[in-house]
């Protein structure tokens, strides 16, 4: 399982032991509102944690619970995974944070860095991103990451607004010399 780092973050593959803080991060009616409209409960949390233990063991990425560095807190959590976890659908990035660290860059740094991990380590071709239309925040990071606005898709059942970027315009973007 793939720890990762970033300037303020410390990207650990969920466990146990992330329980407590990813049940304060999913019980919140805040951060749950565009995701699945409820908080979980405390089985809904230990069921996530299992399903994405096996997902790590079994595909090698899945979903990170995101450390803070300087408070060594849990303060949210973010993904490579495909759509709808079907492996022949696009790799998907996701992420969701602690209201209390909205507004403050969390995102953008969480996103970059999984993208990263996406493109260079596991050398996906395209890397989609879904939202509730209505949340605005998540379509900014979307777009700070330079994705593009796909439209309006059915994923999950659901309408979501759809964004997408390329492993070459991800290269463009981010190539240093």
């Amino acid at each position: 399982m793939t720890v990762l780092d970033s300037a303020r973050l410390r990207f650990e593959p969920m466990q146990e032991a992330h329980y407590d803080g990813l049940r304060r991060l999913n019980s919140d009616p805040l951060v749950m509102r565009f995701i699945s409209g409820q908080p979980e409960t405390p089985d809904d949390t230990h069921a996530v944690i299992a399903r994405v233990k096996a997902r790590w063991e079994t595909l090698g990425y899945a979903w990170w619970s995101l450390i803070e560095r300087d408070s060594g807190e849990l303060i949210g959590a973010g993904c490579i995974q495909h759509l709808e976890h079907n492996t022949s659908n696009p790799h998907e990035i996701g992420w969701r944070l602690r209201p209390d660290r909205w507004g403050q860059g969390y995102a953008i740094e969480a996103a970059e860095r999984m993208a990263r991990f996406a493109f260079d380590d596991l050398g996906v071709p395209l890397l989609c991103a879904i939202c509730d239309p209505e949340n605005a925040a998540s379509r900014r990071v979307m777009d700070k990451l330079g994705m593009t606005y796909r439209g309006v898709e059915v994923w999950h059942g659901e309408s979501v607004s759809a964004y997408g970027i390329d492993h070459a315009t991800w290269t463009r973007r981010h190539d240093v010399d």
